[in-house]
């Protein structure tokens, strides 16, 4: 059942803006004399810069100069410590080739398609070094990076003494975000004073970034960024092209675009890294774990520390009384993973829930119920009590709607015609994370309200959200409210990243709206006859836009007669929000989910098809149903690619990505998506925030790829432990 608040929620504000072309995007947007900047990238992985000949490039017409470090201003960067490992990456700051495809050069020129042709004139001399970008050859060398956890119990005595068992090892290849809209920047220099247009999940600390590179003061930076085209960890972290841009604008005294192409968005960003993982895991003849050995090592780049935890999973999802986790890094030659949609976390569910379902085919028991044995009353690592934890009713709902009762337990036992059904399931979890947040509200005479934050809208509805949230506070209708972000000039919030938006803006908003109705009570006050008088200010409501006392429909004052009776335009305020921190602290708070999937196999060909998914879902409350429902569904379709399809293949000759396109890297299209279904579990949690609302946009992914695979070995009685599952690993 969905939460009680708007049952279906409202289309979304900005819905009409992105279809019919209005909503402008970064490289739509243009200044005056505009020039445009094509990237130059190295042919190998690994080496130095010899001599960059740009003169053919520089004859061309409307080019207007060739940029690179050989002749760029140097950024005002801290010299590193010889031997250290520097973080991040500038581009076209040194004559070192850190991995293929680098951004080397940067031809401005008058149009696009000049720059573009003459900086395929650009001809570069290198000193080319020894490469590595193979994981498998670099394990060897794997380190930890971090705090390792000690060992909870005694888990290798535990596995081996245990009589069920189950050890395996588990894969994911790269995989590479491909949003819709490309990463691109516009920047442009006027008096000192630096403003870029730019594809970016946080506003802050793009600005940061700018202010540190430049040496200049913040308040000389404008960042704006008011609709992007997807992203889920792709533009969290400012990439080439915004330094690029920036220095390029700066050199030649002009507006630079730079847009990447899809061929340079493979090393545009960063991506999910390769990884491999052992799993141990071991259980008793009723089903109880006895141990989990949780081992996992993913690459890194040759030039920085990267690090996400995969094994995180693997100490706090299961009541488990013995527990190892090691997390390690590898040094590769390619440009440094970053976050991808769900990190760490569905990556580790991968490897624990297929592990988990191997065993329950050991046993002989259900795999739910399996789950249900084991289930965690409370935080296995901490011993925390959880805020709350709906996650039996999310496997209650979800299996009686998916219809898990009627499943035959053994594989190749359900059949469609000539197909082979399979049905899996497995368990998700992200931590419901809140961080200080700022909004501002107005409330005008004429019954508007404008709230704004200096957030982002990357694609699950940021700008619906808060519009709810402000409409539902302060008792007005959606049309009213307008919300605004993208912009650094607005009130600072953080990044949109972790599923942490709408508890952290959202609680911004909803708290400044409540602080605009406490200063109407005031001015309200100051009336003649006003009911207010001596009423404590937690019982007055708004509706109607109007405020009143709580079940007293006769002391209802409108905002307009408010206003106007004090010689008032508006009434408007700045605040920031706070987590609690003392109070989060004592408890142990995450969204959990349970994820139910059907497939059908045409064994002749290996052909598999995702034809029915449901979703269990205990987020706390869902402030906009129908947008959650999106997410969720969202989460399925990547579930579907990271499953079935999404490989970034690397010839390790070259330490080069052989299909950094949407015709060689495959993602699903509606053809591959079946029926998705989400439940949204009622959950109250008062201790998460004030609105009562967990994250839920990583939920969604994080069991699927794993649900899928088990799946399809109920289907087909092969086991597949390297993702993708392609059709050369069924036949």
């Amino acid at each position: 059942m969905i939460n009680e608040f708007f049952q279906d929620g409202p289309s979304r504000v900005d819905g009409r803006a992105k279809v019919t072309g209005t909503a402008t995007y970064v490289a739509e947007h243009r200044f005056p004399n505009m020039a445009y900047g094509y990237l130059v990238q190295s042919t190998i992985a690994r080496g130095r810069i010899l001599e960059i000949d740009a003169a053919e490039a520089e004859k061309q017409p409307g080019v207007v100069k060739v940029l690179s470090h050989l002749n760029l201003q140097k950024l005002a960067l801290p010299e590193r410590p010889a031997g250290t490992i520097p973080r991040p990456f500038y581009a076209l700051t040194s004559p070192d080739v850190l991995f293929n495809a680098q951004p080397i050069a940067v031809v401005v020129a008058d149009t696009f398609e000049q720059a573009r042709f003459a900086a395929s004139l650009v001809k570069v001399k290198y000193e080319q070094a020894p490469h590595q970008t193979d994981l498998e050859k670099a394990v060897s060398s794997a380190f930890t990076s971090g705090r390792e956890q000690a060992d909870r119990g005694t888990p290798a005595e535990a596995f081996a003494a245990s009589e069920f068992k189950v050890e395996a090892e588990y894969t994911i290849p790269i995989e590479h975000h491909n949003a819709m809209e490309p990463h691109a920047t516009v920047a442009n220099w006027t008096d000192g004073k630096l403003t870029v247009y730019d594809k970016t999940q946080g506003i802050q600390g793009t600005t940061g970034y700018l202010a540190s590179a430049f040496g200049i003061d913040r308040s000389n930076i404008r960042v704006l960024s008011p609709f992007v085209g997807g992203a889920f960890g792709a533009a969290l972290r400012p990439g080439p092209n915004l330094i690029v841009a920036a220095m390029a604008s700066r050199e030649v005294k002009r507006p630079v675009k730079v847009v990447y192409s899809r061929r340079q968005l493979a090393t545009a960003h960063g991506y999910r890294p390769e990884s491999i993982q052992t799993l141990k895991i071991s259980a008793n003849k009723d089903g109880k774990l006895t141990s989990i050995i949780h081992e996992a090592v993913h690459n890194t780049s040759a030039h920085e520390n990267f690090s996400e935890s995969l094994v995180g999973v693997s100490r706090n999802l299961y009541s488990c009384p013995n527990v190892r986790t090691v997390a390690k890094i590898a040094r590769t030659d390619l440009q440094t993973p970053l976050w991808m949609r769900a990190p760490g976390m569905v990556s580790g569910a991968w490897a624990l829930e297929s592990a988990l379902d191997e065993l329950s085919y050991k046993l002989k028991i259900d795999p739910m119920q399996l789950r249900l044995i084991n289930y965690a009353e409370t935080d296995p690592e901490s011993g925390r009590p959880f805020s709350s934890k709906e996650l039996r009713e999310c496997y209650k709902q979800a299996a009686e709607r998916f219809g898990w009762s009627k499943r035959k337990p053994e594989p190749r036992s359900m059949r469609d015609g000539k197909l082979l059904v399979g049905w899996g399931m497995a368990t998700g979890t992200w931590p419901a994370s809140q961080a200080p947040a700022s909004a501002r509200v107005t409330l005008n005479l004429d019954g508007t309200v404008r709230v704004e934050s200096g957030t982002t809208d990357i694609g699950p509805g940021t700008y619906t959200t808060m519009t709810i949230i402000a409409a539902r506070t302060m008792g007005v209708q959606i049309e009213k409210v307008t919300f605004v972000l993208g912009d650094s000039e607005l009130p600072p919030s953080p990044g949109q990243g972790g599923s942490t938006t709408t508890s952290s803006v959202g609680t911004a908003v909803q708290e400044a709206c409540e602080l605009v109705l406490k200063q109407l009570v005031e001015h309200a006050n100051k009336m003649e006859g006003s009911p207010f008088v001596g009423v404590d200010p937690e019982t007055v409501v708004a509706e109607d836009a109007a405020i009143l006392v709580k079940g007293k429909p006769e002391t209802k004052r409108k905002f307009a007669d408010i206003l106007r009776q004090n010689n008032l335009q508006n009434v408007s305020l700045l605040h920031r929000s706070t987590p609690d921190q003392g109070r989060r602290s004592r408890y142990t708070i995450a969204s959990h989910a349970a994820q139910f999937v059907e497939v059908k196999v045409d064994e002749e060909i290996g052909r598999v098809r995702v034809t029915r998914a449901v979703q269990g879902t205990a987020a706390g409350r869902i402030v906009n149903p129908k947008g959650a429902h999106s997410q969720e569904m969202g989460g399925v379709v990547w579930g579907v690619g990271m499953a079935l399809m999404e490989k970034t293949e690397i010839d390790h000759k070259l330490g080069r990505i052989m299909n950094p396109n949407l015709a060689g890297y495959h993602v699903p299209v509606n053809a591959d998506i079946g029926e998705i279904e989400t439940i949204f579990v009622v959950e109250v949690d008062e201790i998460v925030n004030p609105l009562g609302a967990k994250g839920l946009g990583e939920l969604g992914l994080v069991g699927i790829p794993a649900a899928i695979a088990n799946a399809v070995f109920h289907a087909t009685g092969k086991r597949v432990r390297d993702l993708p599952i392609t059709p050369d690993k069924l036949i």
